[in-house]
């Protein structure tokens, strides 16, 4: 009755409503804008997308990233972000999740929320009628004309919505067609796509020391080094304490055994994705894991490196993590049952680096002591660049090919891939490597970034292994494909220029106050002495509490200082055969000072990173050329609609 009734209004007062339109003050200049509301669905809390939505305004995601860095003070804006998620600590999606107190379900959502405006030379006073029809009949509730309207939309279909303006300077009407587009993105990989080196809540340190042995196991091997706050166990090597009440006062991870953070660039990706599009929702899904393989993570499990934290310290621990293919699959089955028109848009992928033992050419590079040196070679943990070299020739392209046999059902053409590069984390000035020393690395005494050491490696990096990946990728330089037109990932290495003047070893007189005053350029940032060093283990006299894990500075790389000072992690998920007796053994020692990301990308390289992988992924969801931002036009008005009282149902106006 009220479409009918609608329907002859127009019929009866087309002329006059048409002449009146043409006479009215700003005729053909109202519109009505749409958008998605906390649309990065990952987020349960609309403040925590808007903090993003503000920040993101008109700047770059570096950019972004370094304006919130300053807001909390160097803190990072994920750490109180990481305990409102649609997936909880475990991995596991919460389905439903409830998102503004609205449950939903996250992989298959059936609505969406939006908020409407009328834009334009709006009237003073004036009152819009606004129709909202999906399909199922229209739906009509009047409000001033200035106030934003929220509702919910069906997702799938298009809706309709209508605003009869009226006021005193006539009538006037707009409208608008409303479609959400919910991108279903994944992202996969090793621990440069999970974001390895920056805890969502980074480790809080104590002002005083605590003591590790040398392997050489004597008194006098002890050193110091500051504590975590809040520890009230053993700190002397003579008070022997268990990893569980050390590891109360962990830093947090919204993934502790992946170690997953949403600084990763991949996050930061389908951040911006959402920021910049207001059209559109992100379904996101991480399942990148630091130590990951193809072999070894990709396809098989893994093992885990952190275990979930605990007010005992004792909980049990998940010693390995699935296959990120299998659990993604298992998503998408999941979803399919509920959509069967459910796919997945978009892949965010980084792997290769453990494959050529990467981690192990560091451990070459940074351990300088004879003896740590044969413990290290004899247990297979420092490879060479010959080790790698060989990896690279014999194991990878087999690796890659398997690959994308398996990425092809789930994604079809491959150029929905977008394959993010590494960055070579040796370079600074230009591109010229880092000279060495054990700046960055004195926090264990048999660190020392070895010269020669080093500009092998990042030789073999900048001439070999990144140019091995790019053919890899894109089915160059002599890397057969099946079909290269459907086979070639979307690669992305446009951040690899500007990581030229910002490896491990770049400092700049802007850098945090703590990192100039109590980092040394010589490599003796802490004291020496155990006595003294047991109550204040920094040089420079200051408390280690005051560094900021997530202040802006020149490097982009964190250095095995920066892993110790905002991670300290041990890796819990070992097997109960290598777990030591206490904390203090020699080899927690080295763990503890690079298992939380020593020579991986910091936040400002991850948001690098993700503005070099935004372009790519919006151009392979052809987001440009989807919905103009402003779908909407006036209409002439309807004379005598009626008013009618807010509707219940799904599209209800508020």
């Amino acid at each position: 009755m009220l479409s009918v009734a609608l329907l002859a209004a127009a019929l009866a007062g087309l002329s006059t409503s048409a002449a009146q339109a043409q006479t009215a003050p700003g005729y053909g200049a109202l519109q009505i804008s749409w958008e998605v509301r906390n649309r990065f669905r990952l987020f349960r809390e609309e403040r925590d997308f808007l903090l993003h939505a503000e920040s993101g305004r008109g700047r770059s995601v570096l950019a972004a990233e370094q304006a919130l860095a300053i807001q909390s003070d160097g803190r990072g804006w994920a750490r109180n972000t990481v305990n409102r998620l649609c997936i909880d600590l475990a991995g596991r999606v919460s389905e439903p999740c409830t998102r503004d107190n609205v449950k939903e379900s996250y992989l298959t959502p059936t609505d969406h929320p939006v908020v409407i405006r009328l834009t334009g030379p709006v009237p003073v006073g004036a009152t819009c009628a606004w129709t909202v029809d999906d399909g199922d009949g229209p739906q009509t509730s009047t409000f001033d004309c200035a106030e934003p309207v929220n509702l919910r939309v069906r997702y799938g279909r298009t809706t309709v919505v209508t605003a009869d303006v009226s006021s005193s300077e006539g009538s006037q009407r707009a409208f608008t067609e409303i479609a959400v587009r919910d991108i279903f993105i994944a992202g996969l990989g090793d621990s440069v796509a999970s974001g390895e080196g920056n805890p969502d809540r980074p480790v809080a340190l104590a002002d005083e020391g605590f003591c590790f042995r040398s392997y050489l196991g004597t008194a006098a091997a002890q050193y110091y080094r500051p504590s975590r706050a809040g520890y009230k166990g053993g700190r002397a090597c003579e008070a022997p304490e268990q990893l569980s009440v050390w590891q109360r006062q962990s830093a947090l991870w919204f993934n502790p055994a992946c170690h997953r953070s949403l600084y990763s660039y991949q996050t930061r990706t389908a951040i911006a994705l959402a920021v910049r599009y207001p059209h559109i929702a992100v379904t996101y899904l991480p399942l990148a894991c630091t130590g990951a393989t193809i072999a070894d993570g990709l396809f098989g499990s893994q093992r885990a490196r952190d275990c979930l934290p605990s007010k005992s310290g004792s909980g049990a621990c998940q010693g390995t993590v699935n296959g990120q293919l299998a659990e993604l699959r298992d998503a998408l089955t999941a979803a399919k049952r509920r959509q069967p028109d459910r796919k997945l848009d978009l892949m965010l992928l980084s792997i290769g680096a453990n494959d050529i033992y990467f981690s192990g050419l560091v451990a070459d590079v940074i351990v300088d002591h004879a003896t740590e040196r044969a413990l290290f070679r004899r247990s297979g943990v420092m490879a060479s660049v010959d080790d790698a070299r060989s990896a690279m020739t014999r194991d990878l392209p087999q690796g890659f090919a398997k690959l994308r046999d398996a990425l092809k059902p789930l994604v079809g053409d491959l150029a929905r891939v977008v394959y993010t590069s590494y960055a070579n984390p040796t370079l600074a000035n230009g591109g010229a490597p880092c000279p060495g020393g054990r700046a960055g690395f004195d926090i264990h005494p048999s660190f020392n970034a070895q010269p020669q050491r080093l500009a092998a490696v990042s030789n073999f990096v900048e001439r070999e292994f990144l140019p091995q990946l790019q053919a890899l990728a894109q089915c160059e330089g002599g890397i057969l494909c099946r079909n290269p037109r459907t086979d070639r990932m979307t690669f992305v290495d446009g951040h690899q220029a500007s990581f030229a003047n910002h490896g491990f070893c770049a400092r700049a007189e802007t850098d945090p106050d703590f990192d100039r005053q109590c980092f040394s350029k010589n490599g003796d940032s802490f004291d020496s002495d155990i006595v003294t060093a047991a109550s204040q283990p920094m040089t420079c006299g200051r408390s280690a509490a005051e560094y900021r894990a997530y202040l802006p500075r020149a490097r982009w790389i964190r250095d095995a200082n920066d892993s110790y000072f905002a991670a300290m992690t041990y890796p819990q998920g070992l097997p109960t055969s290598q777990q030591p007796s206490d904390i203090h053994d020699a080899t927690w020692g080295v763990l503890s000072a690079v298992y939380g990301g020593a020579v991986h990308p910091t936040a400002e390289g991850h948001a690098a990173m993700a503005d070099a992988a935004v372009p790519a992924a919006a151009a392979v969801l052809q987001l440009d050329a989807g919905v103009p931002e402003v779908n909407s036009q006036p209409m002439a008005p309807i004379q005598g609609a009626p008013d009618a009282p807010r509707p219940p149902g799904r599209t209800g106006l508020n």
